[in-house]
């Protein structure tokens, strides 16, 4: 049988589905014990990610398809996630998908995140030809957690995820 963490690591994130729940970061802990029960551990992106009724759903139906009976999801909210936690595979796959990950996490390094007001001090790599002469248009994007920017070489829009 396959073990619940590699069942859980192959679970992708309703929002962004080029990721997997391990490639976000959200994915925390799994543990299995003596019987077979299986508690999965993960933390939202934000306090109230409407995607996390979806993920809970698809984390317990997956495992349950794998032979699992005792499955308990379990939301841990400290220490809040940060896109720091998105790994360079995720980091890429958001890429290739065309939409621009957060900095580097030595960019931000330590501290709590600079609240800025006023237009953005930093430009964003475009995901579709790699210009670095970009703009943000809405610091809103289709989810929460995007933005939508626009390239000024290539001219195309494209979502950044947002440093959190």
């Amino acid at each position: 049988m396959v073990s619940a963490r590699e069942v859980a690591e192959t679970v992708a994130d309703p929002e962004l589905p080029m990721l997997t729940l391990a490639d976000l970061g959200i994915l925390r802990e799994v543990t299995e014990d003596e019987d077979g029960a299986v508690v999965v551990t993960i933390t939202p992106t934000y306090s109230g990610c409407p995607a996390m009724e979806v993920i809970r759903a698809d984390l317990y139906a997956a495992l349950r398809a794998a032979g699992y009976a005792d499955v308990q999801i379990r939301t841990l909210l400290s220490p809040a996630w940060t896109t720091d936690w998105i790994g360079e595979s995720g980091r890429r796959k958001l890429a290739e998908a065309g939409i621009a990950p957060p900095g580097p996490v030595r960019e931000r390094a330590g501290g709590p995140v600079p609240v800025t007001l006023g237009p953005p001090r930093r430009r964003v790599t475009c995901p579709n030809c790699g210009a670095h002469d970009t703009e943000e248009l809405s610091r809103f994007g289709s989810t929460a957690c995007k933005a939508l920017w626009r390239c000024d070489a290539c001219r195309e829009p494209f979502e950044h995820v947002k440093e959190l």
